[in-house]
């Protein structure tokens, strides 16, 4: 009996690994704009890990010469212009995720000390913060959905609805906490732009000035004067590359766990949706005000968007409400029968995901 079970669990497994594999590569619902974005979005991270394997298992030096001979020293000899040239760079590494922030913001501080630094690493930041925003919203989701499933980013839209600006700030400020990938999840999810821009700008500076000074004492040289790498011993530029090395490997790491726990979170999440627990809260909250998002109403009943944007006119007509820029001002007088009509939708749409899995895994 005990080997029947465990044949079944791994046959089940097997089943949902193949519909995953599967999923993951079926883009037929999307159009050509959109597939372009996932394309640049997965040429990105392939390129990505390329430049990992090469950091860690064939030349350890090579971060750090890296940013000295292609970053550091052509900025130094660019004078004035040198700044344009950073904050152009500054924007490429934010796509270029195995060359995060942190290891820019650090070559700012030996360029300009730790006070110009930092001020020119804030704008540096910023830049690239708008522009991994920018590219992740416009093609990043799609690809996020059938890596980490869509209740895991609706549990983050609620998250940043909740906290929003503060989440921002505090992520930004935390030192080993990957500056790229936050500007990533922030376009993935529902964030508003002018708030994830101040809550940035704000975050940057503790962040910058914190790398710019550590850059700073790293390695002392001549204002104006470029380093050349010749002149430093063998020793100290092995000693200063696993410093590079390190912090990087720090980064990728905390990167790793916030993934883990991300996406196991989204697992209790959906759960919570399934079970009817996330449309008691809705409930509770109509209750209490006089209006709601109604994209709080269309997760709690697990509706998708396209049918959700058709009841959600039905239902204004049917019981009273208005619907205005996403939020639904709610009428008390009609709030019982609108709750049971929920009620009813969550059961429909359970009913239908369980016939969808049962002919799925029948095809299968």
């Amino acid at each position: 009996m005990t080997k029947k079970t465990e044949k079944e669990q791994k046959k089940s497994f097997s089943e949902k690994l193949k519909k995953y594999i599967k999923n993951l590569f079926d883009f037929s619902e999307y159009d050509k704009k959109t597939l372009l974005f996932i394309g640049f979005f997965v040429f990105l991270v392939i390129i990505s890990i390329g430049l990992l394997y090469y950091i860690y298992f064939v030349d350890e030096t090579f971060l750090f010469r890296l940013v000295i001979e292609l970053f550091v020293n052509p900025i130094i000899l660019w004078g004035i212009f040198g700044i344009l040239l950073f904050l152009v760079i500054m924007a490429v590494q934010g796509l270029l995720v195995p060359i995060p922030s942190e290891i820019v913001l650090l070559a700012a501080g030996m360029i300009w000390g730790w006070f110009w630094g930092g001020i020119i690493g804030v704008a540096g930041s910023m830049i690239a913060a708008i522009l991994c925003y920018y590219v992740s919203k416009k093609g990043g989701r799609p690809l996020a959905e059938k890596l980490i499933g869509e209740n895991a980013l609706e549990m983050a839209d609620d998250l940043i609805e909740k906290h929003g600006m503060t989440a921002i700030i505090l992520t930004r400020s935390i030192p080993f906490v990957s500056f790229d990938a936050i500007s990533y999840t922030s376009g993935l999810v529902d964030m508003d732009f002018k708030k994830y821009t101040i809550g940035t700008l704000i975050g940057s500076f503790p962040r910058a000035f914190f790398y710019s000074f550590l850059g700073s004492i790293l390695i002392q040289h001549e204002p104006g004067q470029i380093i050349k790498l010749k002149d430093i011993p063998l020793e100290k530029i092995e000693e200063l590359s696993q410093i590079f090395n390190l912090l990087l490997a720090i980064v990728l790491v905390i990167l790793v766990i916030v993934f883990g726990l991300y996406y196991l979170q989204g697992k209790m999440y959906a759960k919570k949706r399934y079970e009817g627990k996330y449309l008691s809260n809705v409930k509770q909250l109509m209750r209490a005000n006089t209006q709601i998002k109604i994209k709080l109403i269309r997760k709690a009943i697990l509706m998708s968007e396209e049918l959700f944007k058709t009841k959600i006119i039905e239902w204004s007509g049917n019981y009273d409400f208005k619907i205005e820029e996403g939020v639904m001002h709610i009428n008390n007088d009609t709030l019982s029968e609108f709750e049971k009509n929920l009620d009813d939708q969550l059961a429909e749409m359970k009913r239908l995901r369980e016939e969808v899995n049962k002919k799925t895994k029948k095809e299968g």
